[in-house]
């Protein structure tokens, strides 16, 4: 079998959330350095390949387009190995629920990936976006101004919120399914299409928040401050946090990881219907012949 079914996939997420949390404090770092940045460079080549793209011409094509491409950054992020706060909400809760992990080592785990992707999203945005002219463009400024005013200013606290639930929701089930891949080929097809459509769909990922929204600032876009920068953060990190813990890895520990019980006397049949039936006339017939 070329793949794992999903009892299988609930118990290898299950392990690679427990190895997340024992990992060391310095290799979560670095690793969600690279995390951080993979998410970035997904999110600079969207920006080059849709900007031009006119949304009155184009329409849906847009951000169609700009998801495909931003499938690289979870690409690299799996199969070159790195570690992303969004899909590890999925993993190490799922490990805790199945008592493979504690939750101080939840905690530490998520703290500290998070310093690490934004550190490398912050790294790409400013000096291979901005430093390097990538987005200075007017076209790609344009199209970079759109995107992080429509996350900072257009959308409302409660947007961010659903949006980022929907998001995360469909990130992990890209990390799930890549999980239950047993090749690169497989692992690629899985993560595409989750990733296409949350893209396409206008929601939000923290850690590409952590990207678009500092290169907007660091470009020069207008508008944008850092507080409306760390709100959304805030709120794209509660929802995403509820996308992957509660959608994800709660609902499939229940289906396929949680402990199995023992069928009580509710679930079994009444005991006369257990009982095997007998012709009790039959039963009868010996005594009777006896006298």
């Amino acid at each position: 079998m070329t793949y794992k079914t999903p009892p299988e996939i609930a118990q290898a997420g299950a392990e690679a959330g427990a190895v997340k949390a024992r990992t060391s404090w310095d290799k979560l770092v670095v690793a969600g350095f690279l995390g951080g940045a993979y998410i970035a460079f997904g999110g600079l080549l969207a920006i080059v390949v849709s900007a031009g793209m006119d949304p009155e011409t184009w329409g849906g094509m847009v951000t169609l387009v700009s998801g495909a491409v931003f499938s690289l950054g979870l690409v690299l992020v799996v199969v070159a190995g790195s570690e992303l706060l969004t899909g590890n909400m999925a993993l190490v809760p799922l490990a805790a629920l199945g008592r493979k992990a504690s939750v101080p080592g939840l905690v530490r785990n998520l703290a500290l990936v998070l310093v690490g992707n934004l550190a490398g999203a912050l790294f790409v945005a400013y000096v291979l976006a901005v430093k390097t002219g990538v987005v200075m463009k007017p076209v790609d400024l344009q199209r970079l101004g759109d995107i992080a005013t429509a996350k900072a200013i257009t959308e409302t606290d409660t947007q961010v919120f659903l949006r980022a639930i929907g998001c995360n929701w469909l990130v992990c089930l890209a990390v799930w399914m890549a999980l239950g891949a047993e090749d690169i080929a497989g692992k690629i097809l899985a993560i595409v299409f989750p990733i296409t459509a949350f893209v396409a769909m206008g929601f939000d990922h923290v850690v590409a928040n952590m990207f678009f929204l500092p290169a907007a600032i660091f470009a020069g876009v207008d508008g944008i401050g850092w507080a409306d920068v760390i709100g959304n953060w805030v709120l794209a990190f509660a929802g995403n946090l509820v996308g992957a813990a509660i959608f994800v890895g709660g609902l499939y520990w229940y289906l396929y990881a949680r402990p199995r019980t023992p069928e009580g006397p509710k679930d079994a049949p009444p005991e006369d219907e257990r009982r095997p039936t007998h012709d009790r006339s039959a039963e009868r017939e010996p005594a009777t012949a006896a006298r």
